[in-house]
């Protein structure tokens, strides 16, 4: 089966801009503090449910990767681009990084103790997102965590640059129910969610949304 046109645009796109978005986006340390707090609160959850590791999805270079391993998890990251794999792997060498997508994860049915997908499905098509969140529900153990955090919102972009290079990739922002009732819909159950407005290095509203795999699904 071709690959879906979007997840090449994606992977051409994020190779390109690669070291770039190195240099330019912060590190989690520099990150709002509320945005801190819900990664710490994730952490802590799936810590103390133990179900299995935490699938960074998304990982870009990997550094929020190594901030949830700071925090006690049992992390890995996994990522579209070769090239945001390979900075990861070489800034963070006793961390797994794998090339996957979203729309298939190479994982077993109920292996993963937490989901974290931080600004990392707004490339997603809507029409694909249901399958994006079965490959969540799927893989999360029972009592398994999601963190999402994105932009939100409703409209297309077509940016034709990004992080100071051409790039090709479209973003998608959704209203925040439009993505709890995915979520829902997906078999997860929607436990807390902060919005926040435009502010400091954001320009757009973005949301936090921490779900849970119900016990016995």
């Amino acid at each position: 089966m071709a690959e879906p046109s979007f997840l090449t645009a994606v992977r051409e796109s994020y190779d390109t801009v690669a070291a770039d978005y190195l240099e330019r986006v912060p590190p989690p340390a520099a990150m709002d503090p509320l945005s801190r707090a819900m990664l710490a609160g994730f952490a802590e959850l799936v810590r103390t449910a133990g179900p299995g590791p935490v699938a960074d999805l998304g990982c870009g270079p990997g550094r929020v990767t190594a901030h949830l391993a700071g925090l006690g998890v049992s992390a890995f990251g996994v990522d579209l681009s070769p090239k945001m794999i390979g900075l990861a792997r070489h800034a963070y060498p006793d961390l797994r990084f794998t090339e996957g997508s979203m729309t298939a994860l190479e994982m077993r049915d109920d292996e993963l103790g937490g989901i974290l997908a931080w600004y990392s499905t707004h490339h997603t098509p809507p029409q694909w997102l249901p399958a994006v969140f079965a490959e969540f529900h799927r893989t999360l153990a029972p009592g398994g965590y999601l963190l999402w955090g994105d932009y939100v919102g409703d409209e297309r972009l077509q940016p034709t640059q990004g992080y100071g290079r051409p790039v090709s990739y479209e973003s998608y922002l959704l209203p925040l129910e439009c993505m709890v009732g995915l979520l829902e819909r997906a078999g997860l159950v929607v436990t807390a969610r902060l919005e926040q407005e435009p502010g400091g290095m954001a320009n757009r509203p973005r949301a936090c949304l921490l779900a849970r795999k119900p016990e016995g699904t």
